[in-house]
């Protein structure tokens, strides 16, 4: 789950994206200051609008919104008040981590691809890397499913040329780093950073 508020922008709407995956059709459902997207095929819903939402809570957010408990319980709050039925559920973990690159090996259809596998503590992850730097026993910064990038990019599952890859190996310039180098490869990172741990630039 993402959030986005920009008052000067968009307007006092508190925007809510449930997944990032697109759908062709959607419907919605208004309900007080509450505007439900939903699938048209299956009525999931992908994303939900508060309207007004100054009025229940202050946010000087320009953009993505951090999420954290207590931001949670208020927007929970903001639903039941509006008497609408939906029970957030919510990863807090971090999204941007360190990871260690344990192997990695030629992507069999791509001359320019590797694909890793990378511990990021609690887990292995399968990441499609087109990075010329990359190589085993690197800690690196990894952006895990759900990641919003500076540039506004959702990460996602996906699937490069028929080989699964969960999460993205980044460099300093797609994190919007200071003085980020203009080469092309990922940001290797000192050896001391703990894998697993939160990623803050």
């Amino acid at each position: 789950m993402n959030i986005f508020y920009n008052a000067a922008g968009v307007g006092d709407v508190l925007l809510i994206q449930i997944t990032p995956e697109k759908t062709e059709k959607v419907t919605t459902d208004i309900i007080g200051d509450v505007t439900l997207v939903k699938d048209a095929q299956t009525s999931e819903i992908l994303a939900i609008n508060i309207f007004g939402f100054s009025k229940y809570a202050r946010l000087e957010a320009n953009g993505q919104v951090d999420l954290n408990e207590v931001l949670v319980a208020k927007i929970q709050e903001v639903l039941n008040t509006n008497n609408v039925n939906y029970q957030l559920e919510v990863d807090l973990s971090p999204k941007f981590v360190v990871g260690l690159v344990e192997s990695l090996e030629q992507h069999p259809n791509a001359d320019k691809l590797k694909v890793c596998q990378v511990n990021v503590g609690n887990e292995t992850l399968q990441i499609v890397c087109g990075a010329p730097n990359v190589d085993a026993g690197q800690k690196v910064v990894v952006a895990k499913v759900g990641a919003v990038m500076p540039s506004g990019m959702v990460i996602k599952d996906a699937e490069l040329r028929g080989i699964a890859s969960s999460g993205m190996l980044c460099s300093a310039r797609e994190l919007a780093l200071p003085n980020a180098p203009e080469v092309k490869g990922i940001l290797v990172l000192e050896d001391n950073n703990e894998i697993g741990s939160a990623f803050v630039s």
